[in-house]
């Protein structure tokens, strides 16, 4: 009889540049990354324009906003699937304020194990978009139930999702120390 061994993974701070093999952070650009072409002013010098952050791309049918309410996870949090879309990128925003967790895998072949995966904490100033055919668990969130403002692909030709079932990988994700407290 074999016995699966449990994998423990700790999501880690999303960063630009760690993400970005699976797609875009959405956020202000930093001081540093701020030009006249990416952030300017605008209505009257009220607001400040971050320009083009994140890039909505899709294979026919329309770009569309939708909400998903996420129910709250709690800790260890057990995986089960993980997807990805082949028509079009996929963007979340928390928006009620809440922290959450997003799992990703390369893009291209299934992920085959624990190994193949990367977790990222994100903070509620923050939203992701993954690359079309990133392979992606479902929303993750943390704290309490919390909706999603969701811009993807809709109504067009094809099958747009595509799931892996990972129960059987044993695998549980974990907050570092620093974020211990959600």
């Amino acid at each position: 009889m074999s016995t699966l061994m449990k994998t423990t993974i700790v999501a880690r701070p999303l960063t630009k540049a760690e993400f970005a093999p699976y797609g875009t952070v959405i956020e202000p650009y930093d001081k540093e990354a701020q030009t006249p072409e990416n952030s300017y002013h605008i209505n009257k010098g009220y607001a400040c324009r971050h320009h083009a952050i994140a890039k909505a791309k899709l294979d026919g049918g329309d770009v569309g906003m939708s909400i998903f309410r996420a129910k709250k996870r709690e800790f260890p949090i057990a995986l089960s699937v993980m997807e990805y879309h082949p028509f079009g990128t996929q963007a979340f925003f928390s928006m009620n304020g809440q922290d959450y967790i997003v799992i990703v895998a390369s893009a291209g072949a299934p992920p085959q194990s624990a190994d193949d995966l990367t977790v990222f904490y994100v903070q509620s100033h923050q939203g992701v978009q993954y690359d079309a055919n990133v392979w992606h668990h479902p929303l993750l969130a943390l704290g309490r139930d919390s909706d999603f403002l969701v811009i993807d692909r809709i109504n067009g030709e094809g099958k747009n999702c595509y799931e892996l079932d990972i129960e059987d990988w044993q695998v549980q994700i974990e907050l570092a120390s620093e974020h211990s407290s959600v």
